[in-house]
């Protein structure tokens, strides 16, 4: 059986489905996959691993011929039509869990890059520029005692909750249900209004699409930090912008963009955002876990077998 990845993967999760005996195809570009090939994928494979970049939606499902599963290396899952594919009889996969802990310590670490100007500061040596220590050098916003909200209490968010009460950090928290957590769950409008820091860990659905815009940026506090490491579309760029400029919003860390890989000109000219390629994920570790949970989904559902980590119909 022929398995079609669409961007390649660590090694690992392609020499288990070849060890497997699967003849594995691995499109070897950088560059977003088109249409047409990922109706190759489904025409002539039985089995994908795909990206969270792959538009993987009706018109591309109603040519599958052949596959049978569509493992999503991501835990979202947003860029594939699931309904369809499953009539179709494809089932979709993901890969929670094995990412979780890189995520959130990424997240930490924008936190402290943007919050206490790691990067700005970093040129700034480099340029020759520091001719010693001064009290007003580069005064950043600190963690110790301030109110940090967190916007989705999965598995990643409470990861970052863990990670964060560390530097002696008040945590709040909203999500669709409250959890049972060592965390105040609060409803969306008082964490806008009490937090010192705000970061997001929530998945990309119809109801969170720009969840962050102009008014809501408008109920924070003056001089907040603000994270995003889930989903782009969850914020309205054009208006995050606006709140970067006013200084409602004092610092901001993202790893992801309303229209990635695409991001607005005028983020990149500002010195108060840290700004990374969607690299959340990205440790060793991690993207090595991925590989093999996708891998093993392919290798489960083409034998017959339940997947180990399917993604239902909401």
């Amino acid at each position: 059986m022929k398995v079609f990845i669409t961007k390649r993967i660590p090694d690992a999760g392609i020499q288990f489905l070849r060890e497997k005996g699967y003849e594995v195809t691995v499109r070897d570009s950088l560059q977003l996959i088109s249409g047409e090939e990922l109706v190759h994928g489904v025409r002539g494979f039985d089995g994908m691993i795909s990206m969270l970049s792959d538009p993987i939606d009706v018109d591309v499902l109603k040519e599958a011929e052949k596959c049978r599963v569509i493992a999503n290396y991501a835990v979202g899952t947003n860029n594939i039509d699931i309904k369809a594919a499953n009539a179709h009889g494809i089932t979709v996969t993901n890969t929670p869990d094995v990412l979780t802990e890189a995520t959130a310590e990424l997240a930490m670490a924008l936190l402290l890059a943007a919050s206490r100007h790691v990067v700005t500061a970093d040129h700034f040596v480099r340029e020759g520029k520091f001719q010693g220590w001064g009290p007003l050098l580069f005064l950043g916003k600190g963690l110790d005692g301030k109110t940090v909200g967190i916007v989705g209490m999965g598995r990643i968010g409470k990861a970052f909750a863990r990670m964060v009460s560390g530097f002696n950090a008040n945590v709040i928290y909203h999500s669709r249900t409250k959890k049972d957590v060592a965390y105040t769950f609060v409803d969306f409008d008082t964490l806008l209004k009490e937090s010192d820091f705000i970061s997001l860990h929530l998945p990309l659905a119809p109801e969170s699409h720009h969840l962050y815009t102009e008014n809501e940026f408008g109920k924070m506090k003056n001089g907040v930090v603000f994270l995003n490491t889930s989903r782009g579309p969850i914020v309205r760029e054009k208006d995050l912008v606006n709140a970067l400029k006013s200084g409602k919003i004092a610092f901001a860390g993202l790893d992801v963009y309303e229209f990635e890989p695409e991001i607005t000109k005028e983020l990149k000219a500002m010195a108060n955002t840290v700004l990374l390629p969607h690299i959340g994920s990205a440790t060793e570790k991690a993207r090595n876990d991925m590989a093999i949970l996708a891998a093993g989904n392919v290798d489960a559902v083409l034998r017959g077998e339940a997947p180990l980590t399917a993604v239902q119909v909401k």
